[in-house]
């Protein structure tokens, strides 16, 4: 779970097409874990929001990038971390948060998630039946 706890657990985001639109603008862009070990870009995906991995603090291991070693299928296991959405089917449920899935690399699982747009900062939960973790990421642009 080291990703999961890197990203705020290693992931929270307006019903109606004109608040969803609103609240995407506000939502796209680069944030940056408030640690600053992960950068990550959010996007529209579809009529959702996903976000993937454009920063690492440590982007290597041993003098090669870090990959998806934890990985469930065998076959996924050398992809790098950098670009892996970890984000993903964020829909709007309320203006400003989202829910959807958050993917963890240090235990190759994906958890409930979701996000709030706070500003210029943006909290994400990772959840596990009513246990969540919570991480701030900071607006980069």
């Amino acid at each position: 779970m080291r990703l999961f706890t890197k990203l705020g657990l290693g992931a929270v985001f307006a019903a109606g097409l004109s608040t969803f639109a609103m609240a995407d603008e506000g939502a796209n862009g680069i944030w940056i874990m408030q640690d600053g070990k992960v950068t990550v870009r959010i996007a529209p995906c579809g009529p959702n929001l996903c976000g993937s991995i454009v920063g690492l603090a440590k982007p290597t291991r041993n003098g090669k990038p870090k990959v998806d070693k934890e990985n469930p299928n065998a076959s996924l296991r050398n992809r790098p971390l950098m670009g892996l959405t970890v984000l993903s089917n964020m829909e709007p449920r309320s203006e400003n948060s989202w829910a959807g899935k958050i993917y963890n690399a240090d235990d190759g699982r994906t958890y409930s998630s979701y996000m709030k747009l706070l500003g210029d900062k943006m909290k994400v939960q990772g959840c596990v039946g009513p246990f969540c973790k919570s991480i701030v990421f900071v607006r980069s642009n």
